[in-house]
C-alpha cells in the first residue's frame, strides 16, 4: 500500500507522518507530525538547502519517555524549553526520538535548525530523549534512529554518502552521552574525519 493512502488513514486517527513511497516503508520510522504531538508554530523559519551530507545524533539530557504520550509530552516541553528559555524560534533538533520507537517532527528536513553550532544549516539533527551518559538507549530507540535517516535518504534531503556524528565531535560538549556515542560509533555511516568544533 501507498505510504499517501496511509497518511490520510493515520494522520488523521494519530498524527503519523508517513515519509516514503513503495514497498521501502517497512524501514522507515513512525514519525509523528508536529500536529501529532502538539506543536506551537514556530516564531520564523528558515530554508534549508537538501540534500545534507552530515548527521549529528544528539541526547536531550533529560527525561527518559516510554509511551507516546509521555514521549509528545516531552517534545512539548523541551519546545517550550527551547523556545522561551533559549529564545530560539521554534524546537532546536531536526526530529527527536523516544524509547517508544517513535520519531517526533522538530524542525524538519527543510528547516535549518538550532542544534549544532556551526552546522546547522548542513546538517540533519536526530535527538533521543533522555540521558544517555550511563546506559545506552534501547533497540526501538537506535532503530528509530536509523530509519529517520533511512527516509531522508530516500527522500533526496539526506546524501547516501552522508557522514555521521555526535554532537560532540563538533562542539565542547559531552552530548549524545557517553553510552549512545559509542553505540553510534559502530554504525556503517559514522565518521571519524576530524570537524571544526564550536565552543
Amino acid at each position: 500500500m501507498k505510504c499517501a493512502l496511509l497518511v490520510v488513514a493515520l494522520t488523521a486517527v494519530v498524527g503519523v507522518a508517513c515519509t516514503y513511497d513503495g514497498p521501502e516503508l517497512q524501514n522507515c520510522a513512525r514519525i509523528i507530525s508536529r500536529a501529532g504531538w502538539g506543536a506551537r508554530p514556530p516564531r520564523q523559519r528558515s530554508n534549508m538547502r537538501t540534500p545534507v551530507s552530515m548527521v549529528f545524533v544528539h541526547h536531550t539530557a533529560g527525561a527518559f519517555c516510554s509511551s507516546r504520550a509521555r514521549c509528545s509530552a516531552t517534545v512539548r516541553n523541551t519546545q517550550r524549553f527551547h523556545m522561551n528559555s533559549r529564545g530560539w524560534s521554534d524546537i532546536g533538533y531536526s526530529f527527536l526520538v523516544g524509547e517508544d520507537g517513535n520519531a517526533y517532527e522538530g524542525r524538519g528536513w527543510t528547516t535549518v535548525g538550532a542544534h549544532t553550532r556551526g552546522y546547522n544549516s548542513q546538517a540533519i539533527a536526530v535527538s533521543v530523549m533522555g540521558n544517555f551518559m550511563s546506559r545506552a538507549p534501547n533497540a526501538a530507540a537506535l532503530r528509530a534512529v536509523q530509519d529517520v535517516i533511512a527516509c531522508g535518504i530516500s527522500r533526496g534531503y539526506i546524501r547516501s554518502n552522508y557522514e555521521l556524528f555526535g554532537h560532540r565531535d563538533g562542539g565542547c560538549t559531552a552530548c549524545p552521552g557517553d553510552r549512545l556515542y559509542t553505540t553510534i560509533r559502530r554504525w556503517p555511516r559514522f565518521s571519524t574525519r576530524q570537524i571544526r568544533k564550536y565552543c
